[in-house]
């Protein structure tokens, strides 16, 4: 019979951080396995070694190449894989011989750990018991006394191998983070949170529970002092709270409100929503939606947004931008950080205009205004039709609220007039039903009858329906505020793909050559 592969778990580093069942699995083995450098020395090896026997059968597994380069032909992969399966060999051996084989692995077997390379190969052809260890993450935690996630945070585990921009995006999208293979990539590490605003929060743990354990903010580590066993800690946002029913300590902040002294100013940030749910956010939005004191906005716009303990929200109705502008600017003068919510992209028929003309007044020159982009409805209905956007277009705002509609019906002449695609924003509302109508009749005055018309609503959310109609057929009674209407130009196609001949099977797909025809 064969025998058994262990992958044993051993924790981050301190042997009395062993389970009883690693050390019940070691005692009972034949072979013990382990992964080492070339120099021969290994961190499993020196966690288990007061469990090791005389009698035990030691299989050192040495990696041919860790940061140097060789001459293999497939390179750093091929030799690694080469490796892999020539280790993997050597333990089947031992196994067809009826021996019980434990694999060492620092942390947890199949977290990160080179123990899953012998899983992966071994474990399909003979009986395999994965003994789970005390992950890095979890010790660097309990070494800063800094509790990870708590309640609906979410917390995201990073390899500090990835490239900066996707380090950045992540970081400044999630609630909490571990960034572990630190070492050489602790540059990069450290630009990436600096660059998603997050090095303020960071810790840093170097060699946790083992000798030689350093923990420190990250922003104080010396570049070139940073090893391979130490990870990067943005802990909980959440635990950072006060605790309801405990007084809390006084900041240098408190201290300096109480002389009178005048605090720092805050910032506020515009965060586009795009047009419906989370799924339409960037990850540089949801950073700073996390990160916000104070969240202010349309109430449609603010039950997008998840509810985060500690955070203040304040909802109004859509009609008083002005003053919802006005008061997110004075919240952040007194030091609050404020993300102002808006649908689509901000600065597109919504809020960035109305919180940067207030900011232009004088009382508000010293507050920091940022504009975060957000996807457009004119995008994302377009994305739903195929690619009407594919040349050049104008868009326009059907809205007579804040412009008459002559002004309106000029612009929409103008640009039928030089054949451009219309994205038509704020076609109709309750109070306004008439546009749409009118807005048909001056465009069949430049357009034929059978121009494609893509009739977006509520794209994204529960109630979305995209269809396309002729332009002549264009009724306004189904258009409302949560529309967008996306008119063709001469060249816009509506091509229906699929579904043979039969009505009412296939799909409509729209777009826009990207060549225009010579005169």
């Amino acid at each position: 019979m064969s025998g058994k592969l262990y992958g044993v778990g051993l924790g981050p580093g301190d042997p009395s951080l062993m389970t009883v069942r690693a050390v019940e699995v070691i005692a009972g083995a034949d072979v013990v396995a382990y992964h080492s450098a070339r120099h021969g020395r290994s961190i499993a090896r020196s966690i288990a070694a007061r469990h090791l026997r005389p009698d035990h059968i030691e299989e050192p597994l040495v990696y041919p190449v860790t940061t140097e380069t060789t001459d293999h032909p497939g390179g750093y992969q091929g030799a690694m894989d080469d490796f892999y399966a020539e280790a993997a060999a050597r333990l089947a051996a031992h196994l067809d011989a009826g021996r019980t084989v434990a694999v060492l692995a620092e942390g947890d077997p199949l977290f990160y750990g080179s123990y899953m390379h012998m899983h992966k190969r071994l474990a399909d052809r003979y009986d395999t018991e994965v003994i789970p260890g005390v992950t890095s993450v979890s010790a660097a935690a309990a070494r800063l006394g800094t509790p990870l996630a708590e309640g609906e945070e979410v917390l995201t585990i990073l390899p500090g191998t990835l490239p900066e921009e996707e380090l950045t995006a992540r970081l400044a999208a999630t609630d909490a983070a571990v960034v572990m293979k630190l070492g050489r990539t602790f540059p990069k590490v450290r630009r990436a949170f600096d660059r998603a605003e997050r090095l303020d929060e960071a810790r840093y743990v170097e060699r946790a529970t083992m000798a030689g354990e350093r923990l420190g903010d990250l922003a104080d580590v010396a570049e070139d002092s940073v090893p391979y066993f130490s990870v990067a800690v943005l802990p909980s946002r959440v635990a950072a709270l006060p605790v309801p029913g405990r007084e809390p300590t006084a900041s240098a902040e408190d201290e300096g409100a109480a002389r009178g002294e005048v605090g720092e100013v805050g910032e506020v940030v515009v965060v586009g929503t795009g047009p419906a749910g989370p799924l339409w956010l960037t990850p540089e939005s949801r950073g700073a939606l996390a990160a916000a004191d104070d969240l202010v906005g349309y109430t449609t716009y603010l039950d997008r947004v998840p509810v985060r303990p500690g955070q203040r929200r304040h909802g109004s109705d859509n009609r008083v931008e002005a003053e919802r502008a006005e008061f997110a600017l004075q919240l952040a003068r007194r030091g609050r950080r404020v993300a102002v919510v808006s649908g689509g992209d901000p600065g597109v028929f919504a809020m960035a205009t109305a919180v940067l003309e207030a900011a232009s007044e004088d009382a508000y020159a010293d507050v920091p205004v940022r504009v975060l982009p957000g996807v457009t409805a004119a995008n994302a209905a377009a994305a739903r039709a195929g690619a009407p956007l594919g040349h050049d277009y104008a868009t326009i705002s059907l809205s007579d609220r804040l412009k008459p509609w002559e002004v309106i019906a000029e612009r929409l002449r103008a640009a039928a007039a030089a054949d451009l695609v219309l994205a038509l924003y704020n076609p109709g509302s309750h109070s306004r039903t008439w546009q749409v109508g009118k807005a048909r009749e001056l465009l069949l005055e430049h357009r034929a009858p059978d121009t494609p018309v893509v009739v977006a609503r509520d794209v994204g959310g529960s109630g979305e329906r995209v269809r396309t109609v002729r332009l002549a057929d264009l009724d306004p009674a189904e258009v409302d505020m949560r529309t967008i209407l996306l008119v063709g130009s001469s060249q816009t196609r509506a091509v229906r793909r699929g579904g043979g001949e039969a009505p009412g099977t296939g799909e409509t797909i729209v777009w826009t050559p990207r060549r225009y025809p010579e005169a």
